[in-house]
């Protein structure tokens, strides 16, 4: 045991340098030792930092976030509101139309109906004058006939002016009014004698005499003198004796007498303004032929303003442009007479006649209208009008 213990000891000594030595290398391994603590204290340190930096970011973001959500749904509820405002106006606007339709389908409805009675009242009125019609006897349609002639009587007259033709027709109406054998219409069968007796002291004007006068007076332009000198004119024998108030009358005629031979010396009463070519003077001519067929015209459609109006122009038409001489005192001689015929004379009234024959008829209307009224059957509307 003693031999034990002192191997100890020597191991222990021979040990003992060893342990300082490795005791030095220890102080450096506790320092990097140290340092890595403080190293990864310092890196814990900066990743809490970091992750609490990170933290407070998230819960930024969060809170921007759940912001935004909350505007966003704010503005959710803002269209859902509008959403059931838009509802309830086209609810409103919809109840609106509905009625509206309703309405005018109701006016629609009342509307047709009342076409419905309309038509229905026509045709019955229809139906009522084909009764009628048909039940015409021979004498009703002759007093329809003599109507008729009675009309064209008063148009003729009137408008035309055709003596002849309204004594015609009346003398056929009478005749009709006679065969239909009515009593009714003896006072208008003798109202018609009347008006025939009346018409024999009417005149009427001979269109076809003052038609054909127009017509020489047409042929006569030609022979009319022209007033102002042109190539061509023909000289005028003058039988009127002027005097030439002169200084010396003595030397004046002698110098006329001996230009006698060589020179035509007129003596007008108008003075001469200016001397006309050929084509003008045939111009002046060709526009009293155009004066004489409106005449014509206004003769032909029995127009007395424009008649006598032509007349008066084409008279001052002559006195203006043409020589009063024989020629020209004929013709204005005869626009004279012409103007003085009255296109229209003084025709009698024989409207009496019809009236009457008038007044007849539309009583028997009324008679046959009252009969039909009992006796026609009465349109009933059906459920589904």
């Amino acid at each position: 045991m003693a031999e034990v213990n002192e191997e100890e000891k020597q191991q222990v000594q021979q040990a003992a340098p060893v342990v300082e030595k490795k005791s030095n290398a220890g102080l450096w391994i506790s320092l990097f030792n140290l340092f890595l603590i403080i190293m990864l204290t310092a890196a814990g340190f900066y990743l809490s930092q970091q992750l609490r930096e990170q933290q407070d970011s998230q819960q930024k973001q969060v809170n921007a976030d759940q912001v935004e959500v909350k505007k966003q749904f704010n503005g959710f509820q803002d269209q859902i509101t509008a959403m059931q405002s838009q509802v309830a106006t086209f609810g409103a606007d919809i109840t609106g139309k509905d009625t509206h339709f309703t309405k005018t389908l109701a006016d629609f409805s009342d509307l047709h109906n009342e076409r419905l009675d309309t038509t229905r009242s026509e045709l019955e009125r229809a139906i009522l004058q084909v009764q009628r019609q048909l039940g015409k006897t021979r004498g009703d349609w002759l007093i329809a006939d003599a109507e008729y002639l009675l009309s064209v009587a008063n148009q003729r007259l009137h408008l035309v002016g055709d003596i002849a033709t309204t004594r015609e027709a009346l003398e056929a109406a009478d005749q009709r009014l006679r065969e239909s054998g009515d009593a009714a219409v003896f006072k208008v069968r003798e109202q018609i004698s009347r008006e025939v007796a009346s018409l024999k002291t009417a005149k009427n004007p001979d269109v076809v005499g003052m038609f054909s006068q127009l017509q020489i007076l047409k042929d006569e332009v030609k022979e009319l003198s022209i007033f102002l000198p042109y190539d061509g004119k023909k000289p005028t024998q003058s039988d009127t004796v002027h005097e030439h108030p002169t200084a010396d009358d003595h030397e004046t005629h002698g110098i006329l007498d001996a230009l006698s031979g060589y020179v035509t010396i007129r003596h007008l009463d108008r003075p001469v303004k200016q001397i006309l070519s050929r084509e003008q003077a045939e111009f002046i001519k060709t526009q009293m032929t155009a004066k004489l067929e409106v005449i014509k015209l206004g003769l032909v459609q029995q127009n007395d303003a424009l008649y006598k109006a032509a007349i008066e122009d084409a008279d001052s038409w002559l006195t203006e442009n043409f020589s009063i001489n024989d020629e020209g005192k004929f013709f204005q001689s005869e626009l004279e007479k012409l103007k003085a015929i009255p296109l229209r004379g003084e025709f009698p009234d024989i409207s009496q006649s019809l009236k009457m024959l008038r007044d007849i008829t539309r009583l028997k209307i009324e008679k046959d209208k009252s009969m039909l009224k009992f006796e026609a059957p009465t349109v009933k509307p059906t459920s589904a009008e």
